[in-house]
């Protein structure tokens, strides 16, 4: 037995005692199941992006693929990002520019940026002639902190992807932001602009927690933006929730639960803290530089000081909290990760993606952007000096790409499907791969041993595929350790 496997064991089965076990320990304390274990002690990231299986593929056959789906394709995920960022928190390691200081040189460089991502968005549009007819169904502003733009730049993005992109009436239009720069005037000015959802880093609602993250904010600017979000009428808020932060507890998750339920929040995304390397797993906006919290000697450093790093069973408890209570409150998962209310259908951007009777395609615009169609994906430049460069040269950012052989392709397409948490239709996967079935080899042999394990059930006379709930827990470790 090597010794981080008895170190994952150690950690999974160091518990809160004044809360209950999860059912998901004992799962994966099991032998049959050390992959799994091994998988999840990684600490990996990224259950919804699926890296081809051919590297080092030329960009120019990811853009000819792309624009290949795209003359005949229902509608798809558009991305902008704006990665301007007033501050890094101590997990990101996302490809951020920071923007901090005097006011007017702060609007100049984010106003920068949204000229180098219409710039970028142009360059799309002459390399990829469908994308322009493209039907959009969901449009995501995303970072960085885009809400730092003033309103002049939001106004000028929006009305450039209007004009140069196949939107709808019907289009959803989200933005994301923080709880300090979703100013009431941004809120309502996003309103006028056909904006009808948000997405929110609040991450928690326990300051202690925050401070420690390096997140400048506190908990009653979050819940300012909860009511001032209600009180306007947004149709759709998502808050992203994280677990596992340093000195979290359970208990404090559990209080992030009261207030969600408080406000009747729609939407959640619940996610782990990973400070494993964004690079390692290909993963959807790419890292760019490491988290001050993944490097080793900080971490023993506050540890040794008396501060907490949550063990592997800790945060299945967290999650337990969580899920429980947002299932009892009412709240559906899909796919893993993301929680709608009772009375909100799931999140459309990842239902374009993922769903098996779905998975169309994704163009991210933007520093650091993943997009991706059915036979290959490519990853946008994380360095900002190698972007900008690309850019003002008139050539297209896109630093790397990967293409997805036939058995390549059958297993994403099952593992999309798998992250949704609804039951496989074999009856959709025969339709998509010229007959084959998902009992066929080597699906079939897979299936089957998740089955003895208790992960899933099978209905061949049915043609289903359906996770229990504790596969559903470990729908990601699944996804990597037995499809490829």
């Amino acid at each position: 037995m090597s010794d981080a496997y008895e170190d994952a064991l150690a950690s999974l089965s160091h518990l809160d005692p004044d809360h209950p076990r999860p059912a998901v320990v004992d799962v994966l304390a099991a032998p049959e199941n050390r992959r799994l274990l091994e998988y999840v002690a990684l600490d990996p990231f990224g259950s919804h992006v699926f890296p081809g299986d051919i590297p080092d593929a030329p960009v120019d056959s990811f853009l000819d693929d792309l624009n290949a789906q795209l003359a005949n394709t229902r509608s798809i995920h558009l991305w902008s990002y704006i990665p301007t960022c007033s501050y890094r928190c101590r997990f990101c390691q996302y490809p951020v520019v920071l923007v901090k200081g005097d006011p007017t040189v702060t609007r100049a460089k984010v106003d920068r940026w949204v000229d180098l991502n219409i710039r970028e968005a142009q360059l799309w549009l002459d390399r990829v002639p469908n994308l322009r007819d493209a039907p959009i169904g969901e449009f995501n502003v995303f970072g960085g902190t885009p809400s730092l733009m003033s309103l002049d730049a939001v106004a000028r993005l929006l009305d450039f992807y209007r004009a140069n992109f196949a939107f709808a009436p019907d289009t959803a239009i989200r933005f994301e932001g923080d709880p300090t720069t979703f100013t009431e005037p941004l809120l309502e000015f996003l309103l006028e602009q056909g904006c009808r959802k948000l997405s929110c880093g609040v991450q928690s609602f326990d300051d202690p927690v925050l401070r420690l993250s390096g997140r400048e904010h506190e908990a009653v600017e979050c819940r300012a933006f909860l009511a001032n979000t209600r009180r306007l009428g947004f149709d759709w808020v998502t808050v992203d929730l994280m677990y596992g932060l340093l000195d979290q507890t359970v208990d404090s998750v559990r209080r992030d639960l009261d207030t969600v339920r408080e406000y009747e929040v729609p939407g959640l995304v619940c996610t782990k803290l990973h400070l494993r390397s964004y690079a390692d797993t290909r993963t959807g906006v790419a890292g760019d530089r490491p988290a001050a919290w993944q490097f080793t000697g900080y971490r023993d450093r506050l540890a040794a000081a008396g501060h907490h790093w949550p063990t592997l069973g800790e945060q299945y408890q967290m999650r337990d909290v969580l899920a429980g209570g947002l299932t009892a409150a009412g709240y559906r998962e899909h796919p893993t990760m993301y929680f709608h209310r009772a009375g909100h259908a799931p999140e459309l951007w990842k239902a374009i993606m993922v769903d098996q009777d779905r998975q169309d395609a994704e163009v991210a615009i933007g520093l650091g952007g993943s997009s991706s169609c059915r036979r290959s994906e490519a990853m946008t430049e994380v360095n900002e000096r190698r972007y900008v460069e690309a850019v003002e040269a008139g050539v297209l950012p896109l630093a790397s790409a990967t293409r997805f052989g036939p058995l390549a392709t059958e297993s994403r397409s099952i593992k999309m499907a798998l992250s949704t948490l609804q039951p496989l239709r074999d009856g959709l996967h025969r339709e998509r791969f010229e007959g084959r079935s998902l009992f066929d080899e080597p699906w079939g042999s897979a299936f089957a041993a998740l089955e003895r394990r208790g992960l899933l059930t099978t209905e061949r006379d049915a043609g289903s595929v359906t996770l229990t709930s504790t596969g559903e827990v470990l729908v990601e470790a699944i996804m990597h350790t037995e499809f490829g």
